[in-house]
């Protein structure tokens, strides 16, 4: 007897949260290029074809946390209310994020997740596979803004925007603040940047 696919599903994304959580841990202590993917797998109890099977690069292992963000500026302009500009609907949003100091921001100041992000931002490799992440949202933006080389352009605009007050954000938690103490400098950074968007 087989089990029930929503129970396959769960048992699957169980599986797959240990092997990412193993990853980053072991990412963490000793830095990404001083992990084997072998080293990854014997942390998870699993075998390396399994390990690829849910992570087909170990750059992957990393940037999964990400995957919930995936096409979500698109998700918002599609979602936005009527009558509400998309530059409107993407500020709101990334306020939003700010006051819950959700990680994607870079204002959140809990250890792993500077760690994390320092881990992300130092690696070249996983620096270029985010971009490869960026380009794909920037690609998904574009298309719930229109048609043509200006929703390319404005789908670009936005993201860079967020990238850099995410960047800066990260920054200066990096540098010793807290995130509550940023948090002002922060909105008034978003509020400025969002403002002169298009």
């Amino acid at each position: 007897m087989s089990e029930p696919t929503g129970l396959r599903a769960r048992k699957k994304e169980r599986t797959r949260d240990a092997i990412g959580d193993a990853a980053v841990s072991l990412f963490l202590e000793r830095g990404f290029d001083r992990v084997s993917v072998n080293d990854i797998a014997a942390a998870a109890e699993i075998s390396k074809p399994t390990l690829f099977r849910y992570f087909p690069t170990k750059e992957d292992l990393v940037l999964h946390r990400f995957a919930d963000h995936q096409g979500e500026a698109a998700r918002v302009v599609r979602g936005r209310r009527s009558g509400v500009e998309p530059v409107t609907a993407l500020h709101q949003h990334f306020r939003a994020g700010l006051d819950r100091y959700d990680p994607v921001t870079g204002l959140n100041d809990h250890p792993e997740v500077v760690a994390f992000h320092r881990l992300v931002f130092t690696t070249p490799s996983l620096a270029a596979r985010l971009t490869r992440y960026r380009l794909e949202d920037e690609e998904a933006l574009a298309d719930a803004l229109g048609e043509g080389v200006q929703a390319h352009l404005r789908a670009a605009q936005v993201l860079a925007v967020q990238r850099v007050l995410a960047r800066t954000n990260w920054q200066k938690i990096a540098d010793g603040r807290t995130a509550h103490d940023v948090h002002p400098e922060a909105v008034a950074d978003a509020d400025q940047a969002f403002s002169r968007l298009w």
